[in-house]
């Protein structure tokens, strides 16, 4: 399933064009004429993308960034005939993900859609979450209720294959073979001293013990 694209845009020529060049690219396409309006839509839609121009009525472009990036982390392209440095420093200082000047080829556009939303997948397909947990394997981060947790490389590493197979049992052979490698021929029970570890770090007993066997992530339901 493709998209889907709020576009902030008060030249309505501008407006209709873009929404038909992305339609023919089967993204899902939703349009606001001014800054009132596209807060609108983004407070009560659910949108993948938001194509901004900067020079808008009622609530300027870059007040609509201020407020949107209050609440939401969502991909932002500006699409602005505002060319100085200096405007495009503020944009960017909103965390925006591309500018783009005009005017502009329509197909450009197209591809720099394309390379951000490419982009976004790609660093989601990295983070990883369960019940109050989220892991985030490009930056080697792990958090709980939002706040960071320190743990060692092999912690991480147990934790990514535990929350990558939730509810499946994975044994302390396999643990070792997947975190220590092949050639390791120490005894498995290092496997238990880091799960150990691994639980005192954690405030919910995420890691539940499948007694000879080994261990699984699952939450029971009244701790999820």
């Amino acid at each position: 399933m493709k998209a889907n694209i709020l576009v902030i845009e008060d030249d309505l020529d501008i407006q209709e064009l873009i929404s038909e060049f992305l339609k023919a690219e089967n993204y899902e396409v939703d349009t606001a004429s001014d800054g009132v309006e596209g807060i609108n839509k983004f407070k009560n839609g659910d949108y993948d993308l938001i194509i901004l121009d900067l020079m808008l009525p009622n609530l300027d472009g870059f007040s609509t960034c201020k407020m949107i990036r209050n609440k939401s982390n969502v991909p932002i392209i500006i699409l602005t005939a505002l060319n100085d440095e200096k405007d495009q420093l503020k944009a960017f200082d909103f965390n925006v993900d591309d500018y783009i000047t005009k005017p502009f080829s329509f197909n450009i556009l197209i591809k720099r859609v394309e390379a951000v939303l490419r982009r976004i997948k790609k660093e989601e397909e990295n983070i990883i979450e369960y019940g109050n947990l989220k892991l985030d394997y490009e930056t080697y981060k792990i958090y709980e209720n939002g706040e960071e947790l320190e743990f060692t490389t092999k912690e991480f590493e147990i934790l990514h294959l535990l929350m990558s197979n939730v509810h499946k049992v994975l044994t302390r052979e396999m643990l070792l073979d997947r975190i220590w490698g092949y050639d390791f021929y120490g005894e498995n029970r290092i496997v238990d001293a880091h799960i150990k570890n691994i639980r005192k770090k954690l405030k919910l007993p995420y890691i539940q013990t499948v007694k000879g066997i080994g261990y699984r992530l699952e939450l029971k339901d009244e701790e999820k």
